[in-house]
């Protein structure tokens, strides 16, 4: 999972987590031992219990819905792990797959998609797909999807002579660097890029070309130090500031940073936050170099792997993943269906808005499912922070960065 929810990012304990997993109990239903128990992070968390009455009304099986705060989750699911007594029914960010399943942590719903022909991985952006497999085996469904797309000021670029979004990296390079020559103060930025969202570097090296290899990393090759150097640039000129400043939101309304990169939460927030902007700001497709790839995060549901209802966790999951039902849940919580086919309701198809939105989770890249993945991503700020605030090299930055992810992998 991509979107930013205050995770942190902790290192399993170097015995192993599925060596505890032997011999472990049933797991945890909740007070009432005839419900289904169902982990959930944050605000999804709160939301989910007003959404499971349909499903119990349809099977009269309760559903004890427990909210888990973000930055606690991670250490919650590690608990759970190790004791054997976790939900029935679990939420996990796209990007923490791996990491669980490769403990052992997530069933195996493989013998389980002939009977849910909606958990067909054909039903879901290719991109999503990523998330649903390890080792050949499907260990989770994605519930809700989100991708990047670039906000930006419509009236402010068409005075800097676009009618029309940048397109390429080149036009996106000129746009912004006009934007930031045309600011009225030295506070003017024309492309906000937030240098703790541990994605973005990786948008830019997918549409440079790159394409990781596990077996022999290669952060060092010519794909990635190229979209490295592209990205870096941005603050070597003074098109990007190493400092975050005031609220996005407010920048955007200012015309500090008339264009930055967010997920689709965004959308209300400006329009909550910012209604006179109205008419003056769009979204659109990431600008392509090679390719215009973006990232795909968002959650999966996933079955913990001795639940003693397992039929049951399946239903939940099948009727959260109706199509009827990611849309009302979408109204409640503003997150996008993983569903192809609820892209075809005219509420996501014609809004000029999640249309675009729509159109970018076609061109998508999962994290690769590799348990290691968010300790790359998170070493891979600490070298870029020293390039961009430190003055580092980059060419040797990258190389010793290689060398530590061959050693994570190792």
């Amino acid at each position: 999972m991509l979107k930013k929810k205050g995770f942190i990012y902790p290192t399993v304990l170097a015995m192993g987590l599925s060596a505890v997993l032997a011999g472990c109990g049933g797991s945890d239903s909740g007070e009432d031992s005839d419900a289904i128990s169902v982990w959930a992070m944050g605000e999804e968390g709160k939301l989910l219990n007003e959404m499971t009455a349909g499903y119990e009304e349809e099977t009269g099986v309760k559903v004890n819905v427990q909210a888990i705060p973000w930055d606690q989750a991670y250490d919650k699911l590690l608990t759970a792990v190790a004791s054997g007594n976790g939900p029935d029914v679990l939420q996990l960010g796209t990007t923490w797959v791996a990491e669980f399943a490769d403990a052992g942590a997530l069933l195996d719903l493989t013998e389980h998609m002939e009977e849910y022909p909606d958990f067909d991985l054909e039903n879901y952006f290719e991109g999503a797909q990523t998330s649903m497999k390890y080792d050949d085996q499907i260990v989770g469904i994605p519930w809700y999807v989100e991708t990047r797309t670039m906000y930006y000021r419509t009236d402010l670029l068409e005075e800097v002579g676009y009618s029309e979004p940048p397109a390429t990296w080149d036009e996106l390079k000129d746009a912004a660097s006009k934007l930031t020559e045309s600011g009225d103060n030295d506070n003017v930025y024309g492309l906000d890029i937030d240098l703790n969202d541990q994605i973005t570097p990786f948008i830019f090296a997918w549409q440079n070309g790159f394409e990781f290899d596990a077996e022999n990393p290669n952060f060092d090759s010519p794909e990635f130090k190229g979209a490295l150097e592209y990205y870096t640039s941005y603050f070597e000129e003074g098109i990007s500031t190493t400092s975050e400043g005031i609220d996005i939101v407010q920048a955007f309304k200012d015309g500090q940073k008339p264009i930055f990169f967010s997920g689709p939460w965004m959308i209300n927030i400006m329009n909550d936050q910012a209604p006179d902007l109205e008419g003056k700001w769009a979204v659109a497709p990431m600008p392509a170099q090679e390719n215009n790839l973006s990232s795909i995060g968002g959650a999966n549901f996933s079955v913990f792997h001795n639940s003693e209802k397992v039929d049951e966790a399946l239903d939940f999951i099948a009727y959260m993943n109706e199509v009827d039902t990611q849309l009302e849940w979408m109204e409640k919580s503003n997150t996008l269906p993983s569903r192809l086919e609820a892209w075809e309701s005219p509420e996501l198809a014609e809004d000029e808005m999640y249309s675009v939105f729509g159109e970018q989770l076609e061109n998508t890249k999962g994290a690769p499912p590799v348990k290691e993945w968010e300790r790359i991503a998170q070493e891979l700020l600490a070298s870029i922070e020293r390039i961009n605030i430190g003055g580092a090299d980059l060419d040797a930055e990258m190389d010793e960065f290689n060398s530590k992810v061959k050693s994570m992998l190792e």
